[in-house]
């Protein structure tokens, strides 16, 4: 079988986990006007590509995805205590256990997932979207580094569908951005492949003040 179907139907906005439904703080970098067109976007995105996602995000879901490729279970319960230590609001955390949540209960369904893999994540009581991921991609057969890349796209596309939504940006414009950051995209996954697990951290004060301010937004498209 084309290995390709299993990595589209990771990364498909189809999968259904809901990470649509959440725009990770930039719905309040617009309301406030921080971000207001494609160049401030641009700049929006790729500070969070590079200062956040390479540095801890991504870094430790490609572990979670090593862990569980490797039947590293308990490595693997390692990275998820520290995943679910490193919510720094409450719109974070919730969207990470509504997206593991409704990961799990596809899991369940699949013939793929196999038996050691089922066990571990019945022990998890509020799986988060790490855990999810790394077990759909041992499910998938597809390998980290893979699923790292699908993480990735999936994010940017879901930034990217956020701003057309709330900003006047035509889907022609979202794909010249779309171009102009998937060289930021390929770098953010090397930083994460090459960072020391010492290393791992960021401090995206800015996306955790919008998140927060995003709790309190009176009118908003999306979840918190």
């Amino acid at each position: 079988m084309n290995p390709a179907w299993a990595l589209l139907r990771l990364a498909s906005p189809q999968l259904p986990i809901g990470g649509y439904s959440y725009s990770q703080g930039l719905e309040m970098a617009v309301e406030n006007g921080r971000v207001h067109d494609p160049d401030s976007a641009r700049r929006w995105i790729s500070d969070q590509l590079l200062l956040n996602l390479a540095r801890f995000e991504a870094p430790l879901l490609l572990a979670h995805c090593m862990a569980a490729f490797e039947e590293n279970w308990s490595g693997l319960l390692q990275r998820c205590e520290e995943h679910r230590a490193s919510r720094e609001t409450r719109e974070l955390h919730q969207e990470s256990r509504q997206m593991g949540y409704s990961l799990q209960q596809l899991l369940y369904g699949l013939p793929e997932l196999d038996a050691t893999a089922r066990a571990f994540l019945a022990q998890r009581p509020e799986p988060h979207l790490a855990l999810g991921w790394a077990l759909a991609a041992r499910a998938w057969q597809i390998s980290p580094q893979d699923a790292l890349a699908a993480w990735l796209w999936s994010w940017l596309e879901n930034q990217l569908a956020v701003l057309m939504k709330t900003l006047p940006l035509g889907q022609q414009a979202a794909q010249r951005l779309t171009s102009e950051l998937l060289p930021l995209l390929q770098q953010a996954q090397q930083n994460a492949t090459t960072i020391n697990t010492e290393h791992y951290g960021s401090a995206a004060f800015g996306l955790s003040l919008a998140c927060m301010a995003h709790e309190r937004q009176y009118s908003r498209l999306f979840r918190s």
